[in-house]
């Protein structure tokens, strides 16, 4: 039950850090008044993220 919860947050994780990456460089400007939109931190933060939902991912599959 543990992995499975793991592995949908990991999902979560990824899909948000892509599209808090994506919102930072500019290539997805939803909401138009987001102000995220072409801050480049949100394109680390969102790569982080995307990074540690990836790990997550992994490691859900080990257990």
């Amino acid at each position: 039950m543990a992995g499975k919860a793991l592995f949908g947050f990991g999902l979560l994780l990824i899909v948000a850090g892509l599209i808090w990456a994506a919102q930072g460089s500019g290539y997805f400007p939803y909401p138009a008044a987001s102000f995220m939109i072409d801050q480049r931190p949100w394109i680390s933060r969102g790569a982080i993220t995307a990074a540690c939902g990836l790990a997550l991912l992994l490691w859900s599959r080990r257990i």
